[in-house]
């Protein structure tokens, strides 16, 4: 969104925002009343603390009735340009400070929860709690994997849930968060583990917005329901397989002896 368009939407927003719910009897007042509300919404993103909701109506009516404006042109646009660096700077600090909040309270819960009964840490800080141990195989890198899981917040908050889709999933080992990587080649068929990750072995200091804040420890309840094996490997007895049924169709090893 441009500096300008912030200024609109912050005006429509307080202009609107003075028409009671009584008074929005035409179609024109409903317009206008959805309008500042989903402008104004974006106005409380950036937040009004700064901002002088009186002029920017005023501005907004100069503008709209052709008056002229009490600011120039080069004026305008150097405030603007101030105003959103210095949003800007507000937005990293704010940002930063969550990274450093959010290590501090994973540190301390990886410390507390390393010492629990039934807790293992590796080498790589993942820590995991076995729930259920199951006798199947064991997964490696190669293999794809169908699991059923639940990822949580340090908090409490689930923000994934195959449970609650009712539906588990299937992917390769690799295609996973470090800490997942690791966590399943722990695992047995049919087993139940809980692993706790560090956000190194997570989503580090980007996270996954809107679900994952940046330096999130996260907690992951994972049920391994089976090892489907070696991916390249089953393609290629496919492959294999598929070639026999069809024996007339030549490989390009097969055609070039062929020529010889």
């Amino acid at each position: 969104m441009t500096n300008r368009k912030i200024l609109l939407t912050a005006a429509i927003a307080a202009v609107v925002g003075s028409v009671q719910a009584a008074d929005l009897k035409t179609d024109a007042d409903k317009v206008g009343y959805a309008l500042g509300v989903d402008m104004g919404t974006t106005v409380k993103e950036i937040g009004t603390k700064n901002i002088n909701l009186d002029a920017i109506v005023a501005g907004l009516k100069d503008a709209a009735e052709g008056k002229e404006l009490a600011m120039k042109r080069e004026e305008m646009d150097q405030t603007m340009k101030s105003f959103a660096e210095a949003r800007m700077k507000e937005m990293q600090a704010q940002f930063e400070k969550e990274i450093a909040a959010n290590a501090e309270a994973g540190k301390k819960f990886l410390d507390e929860n390393g010492k629990k009964d039934g807790v293992k840490t590796t080498a790589t800080g993942l820590q995991y709690k076995v729930e259920k141990e199951g006798k199947g195989a064991k997964p490696t890198k190669s293999d794809s994997v169908t699991v059923h899981y639940e990822g949580r917040l340090l908090d409490g908050t689930v923000f994934d849930s195959s449970y609650e889709r009712k539906e588990p999933v299937t992917f390769k080992v690799t295609d996973v968060i470090p800490g997942w990587v690791e966590g399943l080649q722990l695992m047995n068929e049919g087993s139940k583990y809980t692993l706790y990750i560090p956000s190194n072995l997570a989503y580090g200091e980007t996270g996954a917005p809107p679900s994952i804040p940046p330096n999130a420890t996260l907690t992951f309840d994972v049920e391994l329901l089976k090892v489907n094996g070696d991916t390249a490997r089953a393609e290629a007895k496919a492959a294999d397989a598929q070639a026999a049924a069809n024996p007339t169709e030549a490989k390009p090893a097969d055609a070039k002896e062929a020529k010889k």
